[in-house]
């Protein structure tokens, strides 16, 4: 194997620039060309490449997004679309990919594979609901924004008597709003996985308030439910003024942590020492500290990662 293609696909997340660059130093280390495909899929589909050296990558580990940029692509459900990205490949004399991307990525990572495309692919998503992996890359970066906005976010409220609904990302799965709530003390985590009660939840705001505190956090998440609507719902119920804040795609910038960028180097080297050892469709993941790889069909019949039992019995412990 003599060139190899990374790319970085569906939505950005921090630690992505770390693994290009742990890459790329890795497979020039080697003798070995690589390709940065621009704009993920559709890079693929329009030939958008680009050569990348060592210094291409110099200075990239403490930046947030990703360098190579990303877009969607549905094209890439088609069957047309997925032989001619194999055809541009070959055309390129490019022998194996390597993908960073979330779940709609990994099933056109499972397509090319199909067709007899080589490559490896990395979970790359905020969300955290990519299964045969504990963590995904860039949802370390994303808990601690999080996590600095409900702090500064309670100082504030709690100097004007405040609850404040917080909306976080996610999609359909509450990882992100339930392991935020229980790391900043908020007073509940509506999530999509476990049904709540509105009017039970304002009985005990309202009892907090007459005790005494002087502020609230609710963390919503995206998938549970609309913050605007639900502090609509509690308002002038709970004896407190009620506010909005929803996070948004504040969650995916952002230097990366110390956690994502080695996180980022481990899955980039890993992938690539096994692309050149002849593996293909599989998926590296993190599992009990330590690497594990996954074959991509079995992804696709995987469904969504449930939340860890642990995570929501101590959200029942400690939030609320």
């Amino acid at each position: 194997m003599k060139k190899i293609a990374i790319l970085t696909s569906g939505g950005d997340c921090s630690g992505m620039n770390a693994t290009i660059r742990a890459v790329v130093r890795t497979a020039i280390a080697t003798g070995m060309e690589v390709v940065g495909i621009q704009k993920g899929f559709a890079g693929m589909v329009n030939n958008w490449m680009q050569p990348l050296t060592v210094r291409s990558v110099s200075g990239i580990v403490q930046r947030g997004g990703t360098m190579l940029k990303s877009a969607r692509c549905p094209e890439m459900h088609e069957l047309d679309t997925q032989k001619k990205v194999v055809e541009t490949l070959k055309r390129a004399g490019i022998e194996g990919v390597i993908l960073l991307g979330g779940d709609g990525s990994l099933r056109g990572a499972y397509a090319l594979h199909q067709l007899g495309v080589r490559i490896m692919a990395i979970p790359a998503s905020i969300d955290n609901d990519i299964a045969y992996t504990d963590m995904s890359l860039g949802v370390d970066t994303a808990l601690n924004n999080i996590r600095y906005a409900v702090d500064a976010l309670k100082d504030t409220a709690s100097s004007h008597d405040r609850a404040f609904v917080v909306e976080t990302m996610g999609r359909n799965c509450g990882y992100l709003a339930v392991v935020s709530a229980i790391a900043c003390g908020a007073e509940f985590a509506l999530i999509p996985e476990t049904p709540f009660d509105l009017d039970s939840i304002c009985i005990a705001l309202r009892k907090r308030f007459n005790e005494g505190r002087d502020n609230s956090i609710i963390m919503v998440a995206e998938g549970a439910g609309k913050a605007e609507k639900i502090a609509a719902d509690i308002k002038d119920r709970i004896g407190f003024e009620t506010r909005v804040m929803v996070l948004g795609h504040y969650q995916r910038g952002g230097s990366p942590t110390t956690f994502d960028r080695l996180l980022g180097a481990r899955f980039g080297v890993a992938a690539f020492e096994r692309l050149v050892a002849g593996n293909s469709g599989e998926m590296v993941g993190l599992s009990c500290g330590g690497l594990a790889f996954t074959q991509l069909h079995e992804l696709q019949n995987a469904g969504r990662k449930q939340i860890d039992a642990v995570v929501l019995k101590l959200a029942r412990l400690l939030v609320n």
